[in-house]
């Protein structure tokens, strides 16, 4: 490896090779890359540069904004509060949150959260993305407004609002936003460089996304009433806010987690392992088994590309990631190209984390050579 940096197992050497391939050709500015097997780590990458000057490598430790590859932390927290037997997924959301069950809520349940199914993809009233740090008025303003399709009967991607929606339901049953449980609960517990709020100490660590072309959507064209519409253009993402204190040290959990691959795949074997890491069980099967649980399969009415949505992640959809093998797969990306895919039948979890945004709103075309290059290896 010339342009990587770490360890991997020669198994899988066809896969640091396209990596360290990608930071050759410049297709990454920097990143890192992490597979476990059996929660243990069997290819630890990193590489290229944390700026664009190419000033500063990007190091072992290096964190970086990862968008909504946050979901999936957001998802886990919820998951492990249903294996308490604190959340009930298919309950009523305002059986814990119950100034949610106004203008016609009542019946939007918790696995609609995490499904995208809740038909409050977004809010009806304008807000910016400073707004986003202010937990009281985003959930507030949630918790008034009336569905903008039938909860239940198809997807709207909740772009920016995932981490208030659900967010809201860990705090009413924890007294802790998702930030801080994730760190008493899971991250901490773990050693994992992750965080949803990140902590002044760790400032000097991060690299600092680069903004991606604007997103390819012509709002001109789009139906204001539409949930499309309605989503994304209220507020449309600033990739360059991600740089702002006040949006780092926020919990939005739905799109500003910082960590790095090895984070992100150390968390997330958790799922991949059915349950258990390190020898302790944090998940039954019965719990992970529920991810796999289909919420809605068709033409998300915000992305308008077709999902297939599970409880917390997203579900091999080959119209959309052909790269994805339709087995017992759970992943999500983020905003401008990361991706974390995690194989319940091989107890395998892939993460790619970089700084350089790519045109897309999940994934993009280095984590689809990535995932190619990893299911190539048998």
């Amino acid at each position: 490896m010339r342009n990587a940096q770490g360890t991997f197992q020669p198994r899988w050497e066809p896969l640091a090779r396209v990596f360290d391939e990608l930071l050759k050709h410049d297709s990454d500015l920097g990143a890192s890359l992490a597979l476990t097997v059996d929660g243990e780590f069997v290819l630890d990458l990193w590489g290229g540069y944390r700026d664009e000057a190419r000033a500063e490598p990007w190091q072992s430790d290096t964190l970086t904004h990862v968008w909504s590859t946050t979901k999936t932390m957001t998802a886990l927290a919820a998951l492990l509060l249903a294996e308490r037997g604190e959340l009930d997924l298919d309950a009523p959301v305002c059986r814990y949150w119950p100034e949610f069950a106004a203008n016609g809520k009542s019946q939007v349940l918790v696995r609609h959260l995490l499904g995208h199914t809740s038909g409050v993809s977004g809010w009806e009233q304008p807000v910016t993305m400073q707004d986003l740090c202010d937990w009281e008025r985003c959930t507030s303003l949630l918790a008034a407004q009336t569905p903008w399709w039938a909860p239940g009967s198809a997807s709207g991607y909740h772009a920016l609002n995932y981490g208030h929606l659900v967010g809201e339901v860990i705090r009413r049953i924890t007294g802790r936003k998702t930030g801080a449980f994730l760190a008493d609960e899971i991250a901490g517990p773990l050693g994992a460089d992750f965080f949803i709020g990140l902590p002044p100490e760790a400032d000097a660590r991060v690299a600092r996304v680069v903004p991606p072309p604007p997103l390819a959507v012509d709002f001109a064209a789009i139906d204001p009433a539409s949930p499309m519409m309605r989503t994304l253009a209220n507020p449309v993402a600033d990739a360059a806010f991600s740089h702002r204190t006040d949006w780092c040290r926020a919990d939005i959990g739905a799109a500003n987690g910082h960590g790095n691959a090895r984070s992100v795949a150390r968390i997330q074997s958790i799922v991949a392992c059915d349950g258990t890491l390190d020898g302790r069980r944090w998940l039954s099967p019965r719990t992970v088994a529920r991810i796999f649980e289909p919420q809605a399969r068709g033409v998300d009415l915000v992305l308008g590309v077709p999902l297939q949505m599970g409880i917390g992640y997203g579900l091999p959809m080959p119209e959309l990631m052909p790269f994805i093998p339709d087995r017992r797969i759970c992943f999500w990306g983020g905003w401008g190209g990361s991706l974390v895919v995690v194989d319940t039948e091989r107890r395998m979890c892939m993460a790619y984390m970089m700084n350089r945004m790519a045109p897309g709103i999940v994934g993009g075309p280095n984590a689809a050579a990535l995932v190619t290059a990893l299911y190539a290896v048998d």
